[in-house]
């Protein structure tokens, strides 16, 4: 693994570019938050020569300079690309936000990239980030992506590398923990006063060379003795890794024969198993020194990068069907091919307006293309369905703040496309007379609501535009329009996703809204049967009203709704005013009896009345109906009705007990559990969605990040009485 030429794309001014998908490699960095997945993509683009020893670019900026509001929060929101070059390839680095709100930005990275470097910081509990890591890994897993380890700051160190590779054997090794090892061990300097020796080199354990960063430049010895002494037992339980998944038999035979696996045999092999995903190697990366150019393990990234991850060649494409949903035959990456394209992320900017990252599945994607989008099916989430033509604008590639113009795009490569004013995340792009649509990937469901209102009668004129200018970058997100509460909300992943959300309106799209309070649509009915008598009788000069009818209720079955029944006889009430009395009826129970919330699982049935032949009209007896409704309540119990939800949690087994009791404590009922899986447990619960709001953020709390829920409606039933009391004196506060 010796240092291979390289070209410098930042300091030549110009962007990256791949002609031929094989010398391309798209590769996510995934981790949880902190894990220092920025950091290295910057120690990457220096060592590449995409940056100064400054880390900058051209005009000033560094490679993470995308957000300003990623600055405010010290932590990344959203995925971002940046592509540097090595060995002849062009790498397009995908840095993805660790935190479990941006799932979504994770699982687009994801979707975009063949590889996955996953970062892992020795500075945090490694026990501490077993599950969030873990859940991070099985999404990558889920997507099919091979992915080597990365260990960070260890500068820092809590833990030492050696545990720290023990560790992620355990929790990502699964049953083959030697599917997880080292391909270096760090090489540490003279202790410093703190009592910490860094590491300033690596041993390479198949080429048994040292690589001393020191310097900031890398620099190839050969290990001392007692180096040599450490290495050998890494060195063969590491050559036994990759011989037991290799594809060649015949080196498993003369390995145990005895014989010498020369580097060069070896090297081919891991670089084989990686590409198939059976097996992780472990590196350790730091950046480099102030003044220097390569930051440790920087250069055995971007080999492992370019020789061991996959092509995108080597990765099928999404299937794909007509808009319709007719299927079609496999796309493959061919710069010749059919155009298939993705858009992965949509992002507004101030200056340039809508830009789509795309991934080119198939064919070449060129300026001035009119292409067909077609839709993704999210029309829960406010993103329409459509079928339309669009013009391809500029092709530029990302850096920092910098959009770098492209002449094309070729099958297998990202680039931005300005100006799709039609296009959302998850769309297709396809050739006008023969239009695709691929096959979507999952989309977390958003489980927290946030109910806004414009601040002021300005921002409800820009309200609707600024929210559908929202969801239409975030999939994750959904936009509703309750119909009980009238309340506009907005579901989000969590509470970051949710103050995201709330930045973005204030800020990008310079609409103030205020956070209200997000009301659960609750429902009343009758608890036994009453009657009552409405009369609405007023004279005042010329025609007057004169009304009187009288009715019975009854409760119903839940899901009853509202039934209307006429025992009129004689025509005490004549009948063209029947109607006007149900009519009267049905919008009282709409706006309630008793707590303000609509009336349901009842049967009204109209017994007598009285009319008159000129004051009678058909606003007298709706007027009367409505009355008569009131009396009736009046006179037997209302009952206030919750919405209850069928809840769904997936945990480890360690986390059954502790679910079970938060839910208990929620006035929930644990209807059963069943096993999902090696170490997993499906809880099935019923829950009333009063005590269920936080519950995205709470379960992450009560399953240390691992847990995940669903929730569908199952029906309302009565409240008891000490919650159903607190709710009457709530809505008497805010009367």
């Amino acid at each position: 693994m010796g240092d291979k030429a390289h070209t410098h794309p930042g300091a030549a001014g110009r962007a990256p570019t791949a002609d031929r998908p094989a010398s391309l490699r798209n590769v996510a960095l995934v981790g949880h938050s902190g894990s220092g997945k920025t950091t290295l993509v910057e120690a990457l683009a220096l060592t590449a020569g995409a940056v100064n020893r400054a880390g900058r670019v051209e005009d000033g900026t560094t490679v993470s300079d995308y957000d300003e509001m990623e600055h405010r929060r010290r932590r990344s929101v959203q995925l971002s690309l940046v592509p540097v070059e090595w060995d002849g390839c062009k790498i397009n680095l995908l840095d993805t936000p660790g935190y479990a709100d941006f799932t979504g930005e994770l699982r687009a990275g994801l979707r975009a990239a063949d590889a996955a470097l996953f970062v892992v910081s020795a500075a945090q509990e490694a026990e501490a980030l077993a599950g969030a890591n873990r859940t991070v890994w099985e999404e990558c897993a889920a997507a099919g992506l091979p992915r080597a380890i990365v260990v960070t700051h260890l500068d820092t160190a809590r833990t030492g590398f050696d545990e720290m590779t023990r560790v992620c054997a355990r929790i990502f090794g699964g049953e083959d923990p030697d599917a997880v090892l080292p391909l270096c061990l760090p090489v540490h300097g003279a202790e410093g006063p703190d009592g910490h020796a860094p590491a300033t080199g690596l041993v390479g354990l198949l080429p048994r060379k040292v690589f001393d960063y020191s310097s900031g430049e890398r620099r190839e010895t050969a290990p001392d003795p007692r180096q040599a002494a450490l290495l050998e037992e890494a060195r063969n339980r590491l050559i036994e890794g990759i011989v037991s998944e290799s594809e060649d038999e015949t080196l498993m035979d003369r390995y145990l024969g005895g014989g010498e696996l020369g580097p060069e045999a070896l090297t081919e092999d891991l670089e084989k198993a990686v590409a198939r995903g059976v097996f992780h190697p472990v590196l350790a990366a730091a950046p480099a020194p102030p003044g220097g150019r390569h930051g440790l393990g920087t250069v055995e990234l971007l080999e492992l990068i370019t020789s061991g991850f996959p092509t995108p060649l080597e990765r099928p494409a999404p299937a794909v069907t007509t808009p319709e949903g007719v299927p079609r035959p496999a796309v493959h990456c061919d710069p010749d091919g059919p155009l298939v394209a993705e858009v992965v992320k949509t992002a507004s900017d101030p200056y340039v307006g809508r830009m789509s990252l795309v991934r080119v599945f198939s064919g070449t994607l060129r300026p001035d293309d009119t292409v067909h989008v077609s839709g993704h099916g999210l029309t829960d989430r406010g993103h329409e369905d459509h079928d339309v033509e669009e013009r391809i604008g500029t092709l530029s590639s990302p850096f920092g703040k910098q959009q770098r113009v492209l002449p094309h795009c070729t099958a297998g490569d990202l680039a931005c496309v300005g100006k799709l004013s039609r296009a959302e995340t998850g769309d297709t792009l396809s050739a006008r007379d023969d239009p695709l649509l691929m096959a979507p990937w999952p989309q977390p469901d958003p489980l927290l609501p946030l109910a806004v209102e414009a601040h002021s009668k300005a921002d409800e004129d820009r309200l609707s535009q600024g929210l559908a200018r929202l969801v239409a970058e975030d999939p994750t997100m959904r936009l509703e329009q309750n119909p009980d509460t009238g309340q506009i909300v907005l579901w989000c992943l969590g509470e970051a996703h949710r103050d995201v959300a709330l930045d973005r309106l204030r800020n990008r799209y310079g609409v103030q809204v205020d956070a209200v309070p997000y009301r659960v649509a609750l429902r009343e009915t009758f608890g036994a049967s009453g009657a009552g008598r409405g009369r609405h009788v007023k004279q005042s000069g010329g025609h007057g009203q004169f009304a009187i009818c009288e009715i019975e209720v009854d409760p119903l079955p839940p899901g009853s709704g509202v039934e209307f029944v006429d025992k009129v006889v004689g025509g005490a009430v004549p009948r063209q005013f029947v109607a006007s009395v149900e009519k009267g009826v049905r919008a009282q129970a709409a706006r309630g009896v008793a707590a303000g919330r609509p009336l349901v699982d009842i049967r009204v049935t109209l017994l007598d009345g009285k009319a008159h032949s000129v004051d009678s009209s058909d606003a007298a007896f709706q007027t009367a109906g409505a009355l008569a409704l009131r009396e009736a309540a009046g006179e037997a119990p209302v009952h206030l009705l919750e919405p209850v939800a069928e809840v769904l949690v997936l945990v480890p087994d360690e986390y059954v007990g502790p679910v079970m009791s938060d839910l208990s404590g929620r006035r929930g009922r644990v209807v059963g559990t069943e096993p999902a899986g090696p170490g997993r447990t499906l809880v099935r619960a019923e829950a009333p969605e009063l005590e269920i709001g936080r519950y995205a953020v709470d379960l992450r709390s009560v399953s240390h990040g691992t847990g995940r829920f669903s929730r569908s409606y199952a029906r309302h039933e009565p409240m008891p009485p000490a919650p159903a009391e607190r709710i009457r004196e709530q809505d008497q506060v805010m009367a």
